[in-house]
């Protein structure tokens, strides 16, 4: 007999989405041991137009008795668990029916039928036109053990208006809880304060009837907010002294994500500071659900907070939460200054003095959790580290068996088991020699950059850490090793002088292109026009990058000499020392390229599920969890796709969003604002974030980090994708948002390099000190105040543009 009912300790995961978000919920943190009143879960299947069928009436019945028994009570609570209800678009909270206190099987029958129609309700059809909800709300039914409360309550653990998560906020009634869920009357209110820093200390704000179950509350609250993973709507009962569990759902206020429309918004899940400053670079435009989701499993291991996002995406583009090392260092003894000191060391990005950082409350366990996790990760990139050079080796290889193999897959299933036996670990696995490598170099060269610059000023520091692609003795640059960005750009010269051919070209480098770690963009090689394009390109404006190279490389035995006759005593000490930057530099570079060689084989992926499931390139609309249930025959979400879709466009034709924002931020709104700043957003100092003032704002000069030393007087031409290249001039100043290694065909011809996301680390800064460019790097808003035709003056040395 096909079971219809499931006990809340039977239910497992393969059962939850016919449970209902309240069914689901409640099963869950049963199991979890949370103080729920035991219960089961009468699955849709068990009815037939709101009647159950008479096999699961049977199976009702049995659990009535084991419940009862087991729980020493004689009545029970009949309540909705519709499958769109508590979910993240949506709580329906007070729309269903709930019955209460039934005791007979007529009288839980009844109930049950009850419930089941309230689905039909007027109310229920005009919350769900309010929402967008506009499918027929399948029903499951929960029954659970009758709790008769002397005191019924909600807690919201964050504030669900603002988001702010410094205390959590309630309300309650005595007696049975629900006239309170529904609104039928005035509740009294309370507030439990969270204190930050390592000893916790709850504060009530209330009631005094409800003063000593205050602690017990908070516990409840902070350890449902950490399972669940966000900001958590409770209903709670207290009968006889003892707190109950009946309900625990996702603020929807505070939902980051849609999964209808595939919206994303995590600054809405609370109150955060976001950086996309170390992200932008990386993956610059708009993402796809499954490219985000891919990201999601491949950083799902990099977790340092327990219950809070180490990133988050906020209207598809990916953002760091600095909240998060803002508040262990602030519980650690660390003033503002400090922080603040910490967090741009961090970025190379200013934040307002006057900015507020708003801070995560935190308590011991926390603080060790953290210090824990962030230990884990030190010893996970050291290890891969050691594996650098064997990766590199055997990478190509993994990824041409992984491409042949999908190419020949023509069974879903196969090709179900191939992601989850051979890709998805390879890139679990493989992010962490990514992360050693970068890790590996800018700590290195992070330090050694601040000495030089103490000792010699920026100009000197910088050529010190160029050289990259060929040093390998200070004195004479001789070496051999090729900066990895650079590859694509000399390569092509050689294939123009016959040096090498256009199969090796291709091999190389033809999975490096724009946006290379967004799986819906096709990898050059996929274009068989694309090498004729960069030839054609190349014969038109050819540009000697090898004669850039020996130029800076003397430019480097020149400050070298300078360094010889000022700090004698330092020469033999600081040769080791900067002899060692470009191995780490090349390690770096070289893992990238081939962890782009890896997102291709997750887009190849991508492409023949797309293929298998008849979906195409609609495939990249959907979440890497929705694929796998599609190759498994479950296409129930493909009718989200266009709406998606939609939402994609719209995000895509905003501009770039703010490097800094500070609590809630709503791209729609921001872009529609004519004051609006690109640099800084800050829900608290006014809607554009235009309240502060900065250099960027005054007069005539535009500031942003030393990329690469020099000065240039020249003229403007703003470009916005690589794409537009054949409009670049030799000696131009190119001014652009963010560059990736799509855009390294076109420095050779700058006169100078503007961008308003970046670092002295960065791709743009790193070649543009190959290459003896000077470049400015993160200044913000530089592309809202240039304009093609401008004349400016860039001191890549100092960091600053000045408007002529």
């Amino acid at each position: 007999m096909k079971q219809l009912v499931y006990l809340f300790k039977e239910l497992r995961t393969e059962h939850n989405h016919l449970a209902g978000g309240k069914g689901g919920a409640l099963a869950h943190l049963y199991q979890k041991g949370y103080p729920v009143p035991d219960g089961f879960i009468i699955m849709p299947p068990a009815f037939k137009n709101d009647e159950l069928i008479p096999e699961a009436w049977g199976q009702v019945q049995a659990y009535l008795k084991q419940i009862c028994q087991e729980g020493g009570e004689s009545s029970c609570a009949v309540r909705s668990s519709a499958l769109s209800e508590d979910s993240s678009m949506a709580s329906f909270a007070g729309q269903f029916d709930t019955v209460l206190d039934v005791s007979t099987d007529d009288e839980v029958r009844k109930a049950i039928r009850t419930v089941s129609k309230s689905r039909h309700s007027k109310e229920v059809q005009v919350y769900s036109e309010v929402k967008g909800i506009n499918e027929s709300h399948d029903m499951a039914v929960v029954i659970q053990q009758m709790v008769k409360s002397d005191i019924s309550g909600v807690l919201f653990t964050a504030d669900p208006v603002t988001g702010n998560r410094n205390e959590m906020a309630g309300n309650f009634i005595f007696g049975l809880g629900e006239k309170l869920v529904s609104g039928q009357v005035t509740a009294y209110t309370f507030k439990l304060g969270r204190k930050t820093g390592i000893w916790r200390r709850v504060g009530y704000d209330g009631p005094v009837e409800l003063k000593k179950f205050a602690p017990k509350l908070y516990k409840l609250g902070d350890c449902l907010e950490k399972e669940m993973g966000c900001p958590q709507d409770i209903e709670w009962s207290i009968a006889g002294g003892t707190l109950y569990l009946l309900q625990s759902r996702p603020v929807t206020t505070l939902i980051g994500h849609n999964p209808t429309t595939g919206e994303c918004n995590d600054s809405m899940t609370g109150n955060y500071l976001w950086s996309n400053v170390n992200f932008g670079e990386a993956i610059p435009q708009v993402m796809t659900p499954l490219t985000w989701t891919v990201q999601q499993q491949i950083f799902e291991s990099w977790k340092l907070l327990p219950g809070y996002q180490s990133s988050g995406n906020i209207g598809g583009r990916i953002y760091l939460n600095l909240s998060i090392y803002a508040s262990v260092l602030s519980a650690l003894g660390k003033n503002k200054q400090g922080i603040m000191r910490f967090l741009e060391g961090l970025l190379y990005t200013r934040i307002p003095e006057s900015m507020e950082i708003p801070l995560i409350p935190l308590y011991k366990r926390s603080i060790v959790s953290f210090i824990f996790n962030s230990v884990g990760i030190i010893i996970k990139q050291i290890r891969m580290v050691r594996e650098l050079p064997r990766f590199l080796r055997a990478n190509p290889t993994w990824c041409e068996r992984m491409q042949k193999q999908i190419h020949e897959t023509n069974k879903k299933v196969e090709l179900t088991f191939l992601w989850h036996n051979e890709i998805s670990p390879h890139l679990k696995n493989t992010v962490w020699s990514v992360m050693g490598s970068v890790t590996q170099f800018s700590d290195y060269t992070i330090k050694l950059r601040r000495e030089l610059i103490e000792l010699l000023g920026p100009e000197d520091a910088d050529t010190f850490i160029s050289g990259l692609s060929s040093s390998s003795d200070v004195r004479d640059g001789s070496g051999s090793g090729l900066l990895a960005s650079l590859g694509p750009v000399l390569g092509i010269a050689k294939v123009a002088r016959r040096e090498i051919d256009r199969t090796e070209y291709i091999a190389q480098y033809g999975h490096r292109g724009p946006n290379e770690f967004e799986l819906s963009v096709p990898r050059p090689a996929e274009d068989p026009g694309w090498l004729d394009q960069q030839l054609a390109q190349f014969e038109k404006s050819p540009i000697d990058v090898e004669a850039l190279l020996i130029k800076q490389r003397d430019e480097f035995v020149i400050a070298w000499n300078r360094f010889e006759t000022s700090h004698p005593r330092k020469v033999r000490s600081m040769k080791r020392r900067i002899n060692k930057v470009a191995p780490k530099a090349r390690m770096r570079e070289a893992v990238r390229s081939e962890y782009v060689r890896d997102r291709w084989v997750a887009r190849s992926f991508a492409l023949r599920a797309g293929q298998l499931t008849g979906l195409g390139d609609d495939i990249f609309f959907l979440t890497i969890e929705e694929v796998l249930n599609a190759l498994s025959g479950d296409e129930a979400v493909v009718k989200f796709i266009p709406a998606r879709k939609d939402i994609h466009r719209r995000y895509s034709s905003l501009p770039p969003y703010p490097s800094i924002i500070c609590g809630r931020f709503d791209p729609l709104l921001w872009a529609a604002d004519p004051k609006r700043r690109n640099d800084i957003y800050d829900a608290y100092g006014s809607a554009s974030g235009s309240s502060y003032g900065s250099s960027e704002s005054k007069g005539n000069v535009i500031t942003g980090s030393a990329g690469s030393a020099g000065r240039i007087e020249g003229v403007v031409r703003l470009l916005h994708s690589p794409e537009e290249g054949a409009q670049f001039q030799k000696g131009e100043i190119l001014v652009t948002s963010q560059t990736d290694i799509a855009w390294t065909p076109l420095f050779p011809r700058a006169g100078a390099i503007v961008t308003d996301v970046g670092a002295p680390l960065s791709h743009a800064a790193i070649v543009a000190r190959e290459l003896g460019i000077p470049a400015v790097v993160g200044c913000g808003n530089a592309t809202m105040r240039l304009q093609t035709g401008d004349r400016v003056l860039v001191d890549g040395g100092q960091g600053v543009v000045m408007i002529l």
